[in-house]
């Protein structure tokens, strides 16, 4: 279906000295490259990331502190990997979050702001066929966070962010067949309906079974 990482490594190293290294493992683990429960050994990201060990360490401890990696003694870091009650729990607090606005996000939801998702939600459309993970991954919450910022509450959007991180490996988890991607798709559409249509229980409806997605 046309979604590979070809070139994602190499784009790595040029780009390590402009970036964080910090972001660079947390754009890893998102999309997949590290995935859930792997160790991550300080030497390999050194060469990976081209970066000294006290960069790397430092990534690592900022990510722990955000439950993204796990430290364990005498052991190491691996990235995180959420079991099945904590996946639930954090998908419960996503729905009480993004649903409490539903009414604010219809309010604001003007024609040119649905004109916008629509467009969107077409770019996701298109990049299913075309484009490779990091490009549908990027699209995906490119929508998403437009969509949410319709509330007006940007602590509520950048809240909803950190919380859709710490379920990791969004595409591998999330993604794992064709047709979970084209439901994917659909119900981007299917929210942007109920917005133009005024339906606030619709929208929220759609919101939560799209949040609450077969793992």
């Amino acid at each position: 279906m046309g979604l590979t990482m070809t070139g994602l490594d190499s784009q790595i190293t040029d780009i390590a000295d402009a970036v964080d290294v910090t972001d660079l493992i947390l754009h890893d683990i998102l999309t997949g490259v590290l995935s859930a429960g792997s160790w991550l050994k300080q030497n390999d990201l050194e060469r990976r990331y081209n970066c000294t060990r006290q960069e790397v360490r430092r990534a690592l401890d900022r990510l722990a502190l955000r439950r993204l990696v796990a430290h364990e003694p005498n052991r190491g870091y691996h990235v995180f990997a959420p079991d099945e009650r904590q996946a639930e729990q954090i998908s419960d607090i996503r729905i009480i979050l993004e649903t409490s606005v539903a009414d604010r996000i219809i309010a604001n939801a003007n024609p040119d702001a649905i004109t916008n998702l629509r467009r969107l939600a077409n770019q996701f459309d298109n990049l299913i066929q075309t484009g490779t993970v990091l490009e549908l991954y990027e699209a995906n919450l490119t929508f998403h966070r437009e969509l949410l910022s319709l509330c007006g509450n940007e602590e509520l959007v950048a809240l909803v962010r950190d919380i859709r991180q710490r379920t990791s490996s969004a595409p591998v988890s999330q993604w794992n067949t064709r047709a979970r991607i084209d439901k994917s798709s659909a119900e981007h559409h299917q929210m942007i309906d109920a917005l133009a249509a005024g339906d606030v229980e619709q929208f929220k409806q759609v919101t939560t079974l799209h949040i609450r997605q077969p793992r």
